[in-house]
């Protein structure tokens, strides 16, 4: 029997039933979001005493003990926590590298943002600036301009004086 064709219908919505057969992804950022954690943790004080501790315990448990219960007996160097250890530091130093790379690459993107915002603020002051220089010139040029109540009254004076001593003036005083 022949397959019928998947072809997208254009005269219908198409359905989220796409969306819904697909399996979610994992993150592809979830070991570095580990790693910082990893790294994070490693650089308390609570992990430096755990550590402290269970090495002290170790020991302690290793030296005191029967020799039928050592499980690491002080007479092979103690071994097996030599082992545990390194091989704790051999995963702790790539992890702790790699939270370091993820930090500086945030540091390096705020950086940015920080020197794109810088600009803007350089942007807006020197627009800022040359606004109030135009107000104060206009206002210096409006100064130079002010009539004060005292030449306004002196100007309708003179006016008026104009006024009265007109010809017109007398023909409409002729006529009130």
């Amino acid at each position: 029997m022949a397959r019928a064709s998947r072809q997208p219908s254009l005269d219908a919505p198409r359905g989220r039933s796409g969306m819904l057969q697909r399996t979610p992804q994992q993150s592809s950022d979830r070991f570095g979001r580990f790693s910082e954690a990893f790294a994070r943790a490693m650089g308390t004080s609570g992990f430096l005493i755990g550590m402290t501790i269970f090495v002290a315990v170790w020991l302690a448990w290793n030296i005191f003990m029967p020799p039928q219960l050592q499980f690491d007996p002080s007479a092979t160097n103690f071994t097996l926590l030599t082992l545990i250890l390194s091989l704790q530091a051999s995963y702790a130093a790539p992890l702790i590298l790699l939270a370091q790379n993820r930090q500086d690459d945030r540091d390096r993107v705020q950086i940015e943002q920080d020197r794109q915002r810088a600009e803007r603020n350089l942007a807006d002051t020197e627009y800022l600036a040359r606004e109030v220089v135009a107000l104060r010139m206009a206002v210096n040029d409006f100064a130079d301009q002010v009539v004060t109540r005292e030449v306004l009254r002196s100007e309708l004076r003179t006016l008026l004086e104009k006024l009265d001593n007109s010809p017109d003036a007398a023909d409409e005083g002729a006529t009130r």
